[in-house]
């Protein structure tokens, strides 16, 4: 056929049109995390504490490969791409971490400013500031100094304000655990409501050793892609 060169050229240019424009609007999604987001070798910086795909917990825990994480499980299922995973095991979302000690290396009030330049984020914190017993404070919506940030509800303040800020039109959704006291619960929806921040806040999460097992990720990718369609509509 004559006409052949002519038909698998239009094909070539339809196939690149269609994965470039594939790549163009595909969504980049960056997490802020603690450990239920981490998996060894996934993690930017990749200096930051990992809980899972170390070995010394694969015995309590059956999550083994980070295709069985929520956060990959969610990327893969929506077609988005990551953009970065900051998440830190055993960081509070505050400056104060256990035993009354500064976390402010490692909080989620300095680790926001490394976030890459993502079109949806999500937050998963406030399991560690439950567990170290990390001072309340008071709501405080605007004047924050360095001493207010060692309390949880201003602290999480400041990062709800200050990622809104530094990421312009991008979506952010903060993940509330369960089992987490009811002071930070409660906390936690007054404040994302105050703001205008999707609050999703999860139910009935299995768990082994305290962090999600393979049940446990696959039930918060369901939440959080419940929340998502409902979002999108």
């Amino acid at each position: 056929m004559k006409n052949k060169p002519f038909i698998l050229l239009v094909i070539c240019l339809l196939f690149l049109t269609a994965t470039s424009f594939a790549q163009h609007t595909q969504q980049r999604v960056s997490i802020l995390g603690d450990s239920y987001s981490t998996f060894n070798g996934y993690l930017t910086p990749d200096t930051n504490y990992c809980w899972y795909g170390i070995a010394e917990h694969i015995k309590i825990n059956d999550v083994h490969q980070v295709k069985q994480t929520w956060w990959y499980q969610l990327i893969n299922q929506q077609g988005y791409q990551l953009e970065r995973n900051n998440s830190f095991s055993g960081a509070t979302i505050c400056n104060t971490g256990y035993n009354g000690d500064d976390f402010s290396d490692r909080s989620f009030v300095t680790r926001l400013e490394n976030l890459g330049n993502p079109d949806i984020i999500f937050i998963f914190g406030g399991t560690n500031d439950t567990w170290a017993g990390s001072p309340l404070g008071e709501y405080q919506y605007e004047d924050w100094n360095k001493a207010d940030l060692y309390h949880f509800r201003p602290a999480f303040c400041y990062l709800l304000s200050k990622l809104s800020e530094q990421y312009p039109g991008v979506k952010i959704y903060n993940i509330t655990n369960t089992e987490l006291s009811a002071e930070i619960t409660d906390s936690m929806e007054a404040i994302c409501r105050y703001y205008g921040i999707t609050n999703i806040n999860l139910q009935y999460i299995d768990k082994q050793a305290g962090h999600p097992s393979v049940n446990g990720m696959k039930a918060i990718c369901k939440q959080v892609t419940e929340e998502l369609t409902v979002n999108q509509h």
